[in-house]
């Protein structure tokens, strides 16, 4: 059953791309669709899809991408309202009904500095959104076990299964009664379509989407009275600083990190000043295993 699933949601991402592209999507071995997790776009390159083990290119025979689909892409993506989807399409990504994300590059429109919109489409990418529920139940029990749960990041290189942690331990927080504010700033976690969550983030989770990390948590502290804030991706010292604000109010916080252990957590300075504000008190490293991903927590000293 299992498999099933997995497969299905393969298809429904594949049913994005246009029409040539899907047919082609669909020959993919079963195996394999069931494992993938991005279908890869590049203007001039056949297509290719990012498996558990690498980005391979099974259809290396076939036409490569016109740069026209990637526009029926974006078309098919925004379902043909490229202006209602302005907000994120400036940012690079769209998230899509169905709980998938399409990342897109191109040549950026530039104005004042910022990004304000992306022509000449060059490459995509449709990422398979997949929830994992219960890989993190035993993670929340651990942390739930005092009567709630500790400011804890987690950690991996990229592509080691944060998000689909992180998300899955906001869902099971978020059962067991606490308030979450969810600062989704790239729309990977819940993947809000027309402002409904995707993806199972919980009951008592409220989500603040497309907004930066910086901006998006102090929010959340001002106005839906989290006991919790969840975040992807720590980045900057902004990113830190907001978390220092928000642990002062009283706020625990979950968040991923890029790093594969705390050892090298402490090698990067922007991870040594976040250790050194004592804001999070635990760490879980997630590792790849012959039987799957395995989650260590440990305590930050």
């Amino acid at each position: 059953m299992e498999q099933r699933e997995e497969i299905a949601r393969y298809r429904q991402a594949a049913a994005f791309l246009p029409v040539r592209l899907r047919r082609l999507a669909e020959t993919l071995p079963p195996e394999e669709q069931a494992e993938a997790e991005e279908l890869r776009l590049r203007a001039g390159r056949p297509m290719t899809v990012l498996l558990p083990d690498g980005e391979v290119c099974p259809w290396r025979a076939e036409l490569p991408v016109e740069p026209e689909e990637l526009e029926t892409l974006c078309d098919l993506g925004t379902e043909f309202s490229r202006y209602a989807a302005a907000e994120t399409l400036r940012a690079g990504f769209l998230p899509v009904r169905g709980g998938f994300r399409i990342g897109f590059c191109g040549t950026a429109v530039m104005k004042d500095g910022v990004c304000t919109n992306l022509t000449d489409l060059s490459s995509a990418n449709v990422r398979i959104g997949r929830e994992k529920r219960g890989v993190a139940a035993e993670l929340a029990r651990r942390l739930l076990a005092d009567g709630g749960p500790e400011s804890t990041l987690l950690l991996s290189p990229p592509g080691g299964g944060k998000t689909t942690l992180l998300r899955d331990l906001i869902r099971c927080i978020s059962e067991a009664g606490f308030r979450v504010g969810l600062a989704d700033e790239r729309g990977e976690l819940a993947v809000c379509y027309r402002g409904r969550p995707q993806m199972d983030v919980g009951p008592c989770t409220d989500v603040l989407d497309a907004c930066p990390k910086a901006a998006a948590i102090p929010m959340l502290v001002r106005t839906m009275n989290p006991q919790i804030v969840a975040a992807d991706e720590i980045t900057a010292e902004e990113d830190i600083r907001a978390a220092v604000m928000a642990a002062g109010c009283g706020v625990r916080l979950l968040a991923t990190v890029h790093a594969a252990d705390v050892q090298e957590l402490r090698q990067k300075p922007l991870y040594v000043r976040l250790l050194e504000t004592k804001v999070f008190r635990y760490a879980v490293c997630i590792r790849r295993t012959a039987e799957g991903r395995a989650y260590g927590l440990e305590e930050l000293s």
